[in-house]
This record gives C-alpha cells, sequence and structure tokens, in this order.
C-alpha cells in the first residue's frame, strides 16, 4: 500500500446519501462534502454479506475519487444477515408490512451486520477497504410489540427494520462488537485510524 502524504487541505467527500453517516462523519469535525454516488448496488451474485459490502463500499468510494483524484473519499456501505444465513440479505422494508415481517423473523435470533468502509485517494494511489462486524441478539418478541414499534419508530429506511441508537434498543437482549458505529453503519475507530495515515488530524 503506498502511504503518500494527502495534503491537510485535501478534499473529503462521503460518498452516500445517508444522513445516519453524516452525523458520524460530523463527530470528527473535519469539513467535507456528502456527495450521493450513482451505482448500481444490486447484489452480482455474492455468497456472503462480506463480499457484497465490500463491493459496494469500495465502488462508492471509486466513483468519486476517479472525478477527482486529490479528494479523499469515504465509501461505506452495510449488509446485515442472520445467524447461520450470510448469503441472504436484509433489506431497508420500506413498507410497515414488511418491517412487521422481518421483526418477526428476527425474534430471538441473531442478526450480523457486515458493515464495509473504503477510503481512497487516487492521486496517491491509497486505497484501503475493510469489512467489520457487528451483532444484536433480538429477544423473544410477540406482536403486539413489533406493530408498536413499527408504528413508533417507522425504520422503514433501515436494515433489519430498527434504530440501535433510539427505541430500538427496547428489542434487543444483547449487543455484540467492538465499536458501536459499525452497527449504525460506519466504522469510525477504524475510519478515524485510516484518516490519521492520510494525516489528516482526528483529533
Amino acid at each position: 500500500m503506498n502511504h503518500h502524504v494527502a495534503s491537510t487541505s485535501a478534499r473529503i467527500i462521503l460518498a452516500s446519501g445517508s444522513q445516519t453517516r453524516k452525523e458520524l462523519l460530523n463527530r470528527l469535525h473535519i469539513d467535507f462534502e456528502q456527495i450521493s454516488p450513482d451505482i448500481d448496488e444490486t447484489p452480482r451474485g455474492e455468497s456472503h454479506a462480506d463480499d457484497l459490502a465490500y463491493r459496494l463500499a469500495y465502488e462508492k468510494a471509486k466513483y468519486f475519487a476517479e472525478k477527482d483524484p486529490d479528494a479523499i473519499v469515504i465509501g461505506s456501505d452495510q449488509v446485515a444477515w442472520r445467524e447461520g444465513a450470510p448469503d441472504i440479505f436484509i433489506g431497508k422494508p420500506i413498507s410497515p408490512e414488511k418491517a412487521i415481517k422481518q421483526l418477526q423473523a428476527n425474534s430471538g435470533k441473531i442478526v450480523y451486520f457486515s458493515t464495509a468502509l473504503s477510503v481512497q485517494h487516487a492521486s496517491s494511489g491509497f486505497e484501503e477497504t475493510i469489512v467489520e462486524h457487528y451483532k444484536v441478539k433480538f429477544r423473544h418478541l410477540n406482536l403486539e410489540e413489533i406493530q408498536r414499534y413499527v408504528a413508533l419508530e417507522q425504520p422503514l429506511q433501515c436494515a433489519g427494520s430498527f434504530k440501535c441508537e433510539s427505541l430500538g434498543i427496547s428489542l434487543f437482549e444483547e449487543m455484540i462488537g467492538q465499536d458501536q458505529t459499525t452497527l449504525m453503519g460506519m466504522p469510525m475507530i477504524q475510519l478515524c485510524k485510516i484518516l490519521r495515515e492520510l494525516k489528516i488530524l482526528v483529533p
């Protein structure tokens, strides 16, 4: 890997339309632009969530790294899956009915999150892409609890149909992982490490 130093005044692009990822990156008090990349997120026959998350994070960052080689571009993607089924990807429910079905299927189960991060700085040849994991053990949920949760929180844009940083915490028996931001959609401890390699001061 090529460790040329990016200038500390480098343009930083968050290649994502996600409000949550924007809020996570705001924690670092660095200037960045958020632009949503135009890529096709359809799986291409990947047999494991890690592979799909890795490819999508890489492609999101590459989309802007090719357009602006001097920019430091951050791409991230998350794929959720239930224990024993890393090849069956849990998407965003979009409708309340689907959210209820997802949560019924999650009840009593462990749901894993494969969260990929790709940081690219094309002009120096820097590219680092990693996948981090987080898992959540759901308690046994009855239909009334699920319906009440979906009505209150409307988690229709969230893979797995819950928001861990909000009322979703009430659905869990246990949360297992090293960095809660991995569950939220972008592994920030790893991102800080990579930005320091690029001489971006955090803090």
